[in-house]
């Protein structure tokens, strides 16, 4: 790890100003996976602003949505009494995510940011255009067993690897919005939008800018507060990042769908929103054949690679367990 200068600001606007003015600084939270990426050099920072004395750990309701601070940490935010009453899909989804201890040192703006947990981008002596643009894509060739199944829009995709976070799957499901501040003031960035595909900037994972800070997430007023359900699928029981996950937020009267939310990780460089099953399960019964239908209409685009066609029978069949889940069918 290369020698860095540390910084901690109290003041917002100095946390900003320090990092907008340093193309090699970066802000520092919880650092469970920045760290990492500095000892392995895949981060080199020439400065660590770090950012856990500003006040930004509240977890409060606001007028028609819930609002978590970027420095909450993920272990408080899942046995938080607003989000276990109000969007329980977040807590299952954060319970869901690495372990324990991490969990207790893990921020919410932190999570947003995580990087790819893919094996050829840990390791230098391997191709891989999102830790060196134009170098080349190992995962093509090679042991692609994790890896992505949907958003591969060209037959040459830059970059195959998934998007890691549980807790992110369950924000996009929700209609969460990213509230950041940089050098030219705040903006509110819908969740949909806030991480990127690959394109030709595979390097790139969100859209911030360099000196954008993540202040806070807002979650709004949804009816989803009992027919939820996250299912992780892994190789083991802890600390694994899934082969599929599925977030599902059902609205139900009178055994019937009014409104669904379905998002899935370990599929894709993002997490995946599903606006069309959405939308198919609107104003239909609570069903195993419903939602068979729709679990199997979801992955209509998925493409295999070598060593993951097997996630084209789980993702379906994940679905239409969550599905059934979330809506009490045993």
């Amino acid at each position: 790890m290369k020698t860095f200068q540390y910084v901690r600001p109290t003041r917002l606007k100095d946390a900003i100003a320090a990092v907008s003015a340093d193309p090699d600084a970066r802000f520092i939270a919880g650092g469970t996976n920045l760290i990492d990426l500095m000892k392995r050099g895949l981060a080199a920072p020439e400065k660590l602003v770090d950012i856990t004395g500003l006040p930004l750990k509240k977890i409060e309701q606001k007028d028609g949505f819930i609002r978590i601070g970027a420095l909450a940490l993920n272990s408080e935010v899942a046995k938080h009494r607003l989000i276990l009453e109000k969007i329980p899909l977040l807590a299952q989804a954060l319970n869901a995510g690495a372990s324990g201890q991490l969990r207790n040192m893990a921020t919410v703006g932190g999570n947003l940011l995580q990087r790819t947990r893919c094996p050829y981008f840990y390791d230098p002596v391997f191709p891989c255009n999102k830790r060196q643009p134009s170098s080349g894509c190992a995962a093509r060739e090679g042991i692609n067993r994790t890896h992505a199944i949907l958003g591969q829009n060209d037959a040459n995709p830059s970059c195959l690897a998934v998007h890691p976070s549980d807790m992110c799957v369950a924000l996009a499901a929700l209609d969460a919005t990213i509230l950041v501040m940089g050098p030219t003031g705040e903006r509110r960035i819908p969740m949909g939008d806030f991480h990127r595909l690959p394109g030709d900037r595979p390097d790139r994972d969100t859209i911030l800018e360099h000196g954008e800070l993540i202040l806070a997430v807002e979650i709004p007023d949804l009816p989803f507060t009992q027919t939820v359900h996250y299912l992780k699928i892994r190789d083991r029981a802890s600390y694994a990042f899934a082969l599929v996950s599925v977030a599902v937020a059902l609205e139900v009267a009178d055994h019937r769908i009014k409104t669904a939310r379905l998002a899935m990780g370990g599929v894709a460089h993002k997490p995946w929103r599903f606006p069309e099953a959405e939308k198919a399960l609107e104003n239909q019964p609570v069903s195993e054949d419903v939602f068979r239908q729709v679990a199997g209409g979801a992955m209509r685009d998925a493409k295999a690679l070598e060593h993951n066609a097997f996630k084209l029978t789980m993702a379906p069949n994940a679905i239409l367990q969550a599905l059934k889940t979330a809506a009490g069918i045993l």
